[in-house]
């Protein structure tokens, strides 16, 4: 009686005729809906974004996203398609190894290069650069923040949803604020975003590829892409190719700001050495 999909099933008659499209969606295409932001939902159904929310909520999820995790652990009970619980650690190892190595290759077909040197021109010409993650994308946010700062940029990670929000309110004309998602569906993300773009500042999302809301407040998207996402919730190899774009920005910074990176660089080398035996 918990699963989700029962539910649908029971409450089925007592929807809307848009929320009914969607409940119509989830049964003709099972597990599919995993793969989806809800923008792309919303295309497939015919429906607005509000609708798919209020379904959400109506057949007992906390939202979108609740909707799919439960949807999820019924039909896609693995976390995995290649590893199993017969592998050895060397033999994930290996699977993860080719996955993370799949999960590159797909990205640099979705990235647009364009794009990524229009956000790397205006990292090296930022007054402040603001990076926003929550959950799994915060340590990239983080690690995207120590980066910038050794090569001398004015940077830093938010990864409470408040601070965030405060921070974005003080963003300005020749800042930039980067958000992290890989749904691209993180309600405080996309706000913070938004915030940051009424206030002038440039804004980039680093998400995987497909359409999702964080692309209607952002300048630069940014695409990662991972197979993955057609099975799990969770974003695992992906992530990699999210710091992979990170680690491309800073090269890009360094390089470009020469004397003045390298010395920032070579500054903050100094100043650990008393951290180390």
């Amino acid at each position: 009686m918990d699963k989700i999909s029962l539910k649908i099933k029971m409450l089925y008659n007592t929807l809307g005729t848009a929320e009914k499209k969607i409940a119509d969606w989830i049964a003709e295409n099972p597990g599919k809906i995993i793969s989806l932001s809800i923008v792309e939902l919303a295309e497939r159904c015919k429906c607005s974004e509000a609708t798919i929310v209020r379904f959400s909520k109506k057949v007992g999820a906390e939202g979108y996203q609740g909707l799919k995790i439960a949807l999820a652990s019924e039909t896609r009970p693995t976390v995995s398609t290649t590893i199993t619980a017969n592998d050895t650690a060397g033999e994930m190892f290996d699977k993860v190894c080719n996955e993370i190595y799949c999960s590159l290759e797909l990205t640099k077909k979705a990235l647009d290069p364009a794009k990524l040197s229009a956000v790397a021109s205006a990292l090296c010409n930022a007054r402040k650069i603001a990076l926003f993650g929550l959950g799994n994308s915060a340590s990239v946010a983080l690690d995207a923040s120590h980066k910038f700062i050794r090569a001398g940029l004015n940077a830093t990670a938010c990864s409470d949803n408040h601070m965030q929000m405060i921070v974005a309110s003080h963003l300005s004309g020749g800042d930039v604020a980067i958000g992290v998602s890989h749904s691209g569906s993180s309600k405080d993300i996309v706000e913070a975003l938004k915030v940051a773009k009424e206030h002038g500042a440039t804004t980039v999302a680093i998400t995987n590829v497909g359409k999702s809301p964080i692309d209607k407040v952002s300048d630069f998207v940014l695409h990662t892409s991972s197979s993955e996402t057609e099975y799990t919730i969770l974003a695992l190899n992906s992530r990699i190719a999210q710091l992979a774009i990170v680690d491309t920005l800073y090269y890009y910074v360094v390089f470009n700001l020469s004397d003045m990176a390298i010395d920032a660089i070579k500054e903050t080398e100094r100043s650990l050495r008393s951290k180390k035996y």
